[in-house]
């Protein structure tokens, strides 16, 4: 046992696992690995796993529906590999209830710090569930309908609680926390995923939209996150009034 925690990774190619693996465990994690679907169900543990790396594309049960039922048993983070890089496929992935998406093939640093950045947040969630029953005011954000508390992680959207990933709670974060203020995709992924930006701005598009069918009354038509064409978003002004 390394002592940073335990990670289920499953995928059918052996390289992506040898390469899951080996740059996990420098980094003091155990690996759980998978070569199938109904194998990664039957090693999966709620009470050891502090993440899921699972592939996609695979014979049998897909990567998606693991993912399906590794969310229904726990709130862990989950990421999603994939050979295809489509919004479509993204979109399902982060709607099911993964965090994040990576497309194959991948930069093994990138790799580690994303799954770094996950644990964090996770791990600060976590501690958050344990503290003071009602955050102070310093500690929650209201902004028009929306209302965030930071010390619990939780948020609401007209009284009504809403049920948001981990990265999906910081994009929140940092929009409503400050209305009016443009950020461009780049910085929201550097500020959210705690990385410098590479250039791809459809995980941060897919995040935008998937957190606006859970805010916004018609995600078609958002009041509350704004595009900012050719430059990036900003929680609206107007949706304060």
């Amino acid at each position: 046992m390394n002592g940073k925690g335990r990670i289920l990774a499953l995928d059918d190619e052996d390289t992506i696992l040898q390469i899951v693996c080996m740059n996990l465990e420098a980094e003091g994690y155990d690996v759980d690995v998978a070569h199938d679907g109904e194998s990664a169900v039957d090693i999966f543990d709620p009470s050891a796993h502090v993440m899921a790396v699972l592939d996609i594309m695979l014979p049998g049960i897909d990567g998606y529906e693991v993912a399906r039922q590794i969310r229904a048993a726990s709130d862990i983070p989950i990421m999603m590999l994939s050979a295809r890089d489509t919004d479509v496929d993204m979109a399902i992935g982060l709607g099911i209830g993964a965090d994040d998406y990576m497309t194959k093939p991948f930069s093994p640093v990138e790799f580690v710090a994303r799954v770094k950045a996950h644990l964090r947040r996770y791990s600060a969630t976590k501690r958050a569930a344990g503290m003071a029953e009602e955050p102070s005011a310093d500690e929650t954000i209201v902004a028009g309908p929306v209302r965030v508390d930071t010390a619990t992680f939780a948020a609401t959207v007209r009284g009504a609680s809403i049920d948001l990933t981990a990265t999906e709670f910081e994009i929140l974060k940092l929009l409503a926390a400050h209305p009016g203020r443009v950020y461009t995709k780049a910085q929201i992924y550097q500020l959210v995923w705690d990385e410098e930006f590479g250039g791809d701005y459809s995980t941060v598009q897919v995040h935008i939209r998937r957190l606006r069918t859970k805010i916004e009354e018609d995600p078609s038509d958002p009041k509350l996150i704004g595009t900012v064409w050719g430059i990036g978003y900003r929680f609206e002004p107007e949706a304060l009034r």
